[in-house]
């Protein structure tokens, strides 16, 4: 019996997804839970397995296609069986939608530049085709295309010798190939040539002035969500200055006794093992907006803001107020790759309770963040650097960091906010707080 293959929502928040690549062709054998073929998602990259047993008849939706949940993308059925009431109306039968779009740019690259320019009616008048450029000189005042010019001027060719066919006797590029291959002499020496530094200025100007760039599914998702988040989520923002010199020697010394196990932690490791502590001390920062209700949530797990080529993924560092630094450190390597990669599973993309967004390895000292929707806050980490500050009167070098952390005013008020970035404050700047 045939078998739609469908568009499946692979994961929570996914509505569309893209057909990266098709890993079965039309007429191989296929077994049910074996892999067709992989699927961009909002978050990530993720495989489609089918659902039954057969032979691959009709692939619908090709690689590069993007395609709504639900909707059929492609056939499977045995050899000979009737599939025509399972494909879709309009379903393309020879090459498909964006392989005659990749056709068609392809043949529209291959045309001269010219062609419009030729396709103009000969018998205009000489003013409506308006000079390539306004010079001084006599080869700037003749009649080209800038693209002419600058095979002439490639081959030393003088524009003057060059009959023109174009538009009212404009050259156009296949005259100056005409002329490279009956051999017109090259142009003498002399001060009437063409200027390389105007031929350049006018391909240059010819340029496409710009280019329009698809949005991947995540990039997509990104813009969704913040559009739910800085408008509808009432922000306020609560900004402190952290000593981190201790943060910094502790760092150096667990380093030192986890070197032989191969494990390295970062700054940005202490700060999420000391945000996790902190939200377990002010719950009501550890919390969803629920719209008619708020949920602290009991566990702790720290959505860790990664930057990827797409845009922006927060993988989940679960009970991140349970683990150690070694696990934290150790944990956030792997996710951060397989982000990178696309490889990551929904469940450990979703269900933070709160995040996290470090800017201060790129130099960013200070900046806020955007809520991630139903969480109640995020934290901005800037970075951490040598400042001049003034302890008992006396102004010396410290090891400054600045953090900003963003709160959804429906769950969090000013004064409960201020006393969570007390209490990590006091964490990142005495380690040995976490313990207590």
């Amino acid at each position: 019996m045939a078998t739609k293959v469908h568009m499946e929502a692979l994961s929570p928040t996914m509505e569309e997804g893209q057909v990266v690549k098709w890993l079965k062709s039309e007429g191989d054998s296929v077994s049910n839970g074996e892999v067709l073929a992989e699927i961009e998602t909002d978050k990530a990259t993720m495989e489609l397995v089918a659902r039954g047993d057969g032979t691959l008849r009709k692939i619908i939706r090709a690689a590069g296609s993007t395609v709504p949940v639900g909707e059929i993308i492609a056939v499977i059925a045995a050899e000979g069986e009737d599939i025509s009431a399972l494909v879709p109306a309009g379903a393309p039968e020879g090459p498909t939608p964006v392989a005659k779009a990749a056709s068609a740019k392809a043949a529209a690259e291959a045309k001269p530049t010219e062609s419009k320019a030729a396709a103009a009616p000969s018998a205009a008048p000489a003013s409506a085709a308006p000079p390539a450029v306004v010079a001084g000189d006599a080869e700037s005042r003749i009649r080209a295309s800038p693209l002419a010019r600058r095979l002439a001027a490639d081959e030393g060719l003088e524009l003057g010798r060059i009959p023109g066919s174009g538009p009212a006797g404009r050259i156009v590029k296949r005259d100056v190939e005409k002329a490279v291959e009956e051999g017109i002499p090259a142009a003498a020496s002399s001060p009437v040539t063409s200027s390389p530094s105007m031929s350049s200025l006018v391909a240059f100007t010819q340029e496409e002035a710009y280019r329009d760039i698809p949005l991947s599914q995540l990039r997509k998702t990104i813009a969704k969500r913040l559009a739910e988040s800085l408008g509808p989520v009432p922000h306020f923002f609560l900004t402190v200055d952290v000593d981190m010199a201790r943060a910094v020697e502790a760092r150096r010394r667990v380093n030192t006794v986890l070197e032989a196990d191969g494990v390295k932690v970062s700054l940005n490791d202490i700060v999420l093992k000391s945000v996790a502590v902190a939200l377990r001390k002010h719950p009501e920062c550890n919390a969803h907006w629920g719209g008619d209700h708020i949920r602290q949530f009991n566990g702790v797990h720290l959505g860790v803001a990664v930057a990827i080529p797409d845009g922006l993924i927060t993988p989940v560092v679960r009970y991140a107020d349970r683990k150690g630094l070694a696990a934290i450190a150790t944990e956030v390597r792997d996710l951060a790759t397989r982000a990178r990669a696309k490889k990551l599973k929904p469940d450990e993309y979703t269900g933070s309770t709160f995040s996290v967004s470090n800017l201060g390895m790129l130099g960013i000292r200070q900046f806020t963040g955007v809520i991630n929707p139903p969480e109640a806050g995020i934290l901005a980490v800037g970075s951490v650097e040598e400042r001049p500050v003034v302890v008992d009167g006396q102004l010396r070098a410290g090891t400054v960091m600045t953090i900003t952390m963003s709160c959804d005013h429906r769950v969090i008020d000013g004064a409960q906010g201020a006393r969570f970035l007390q209490t990590l404050k006091a964490i990142l700047e005495e380690p040995l707080a976490a313990l207590i």
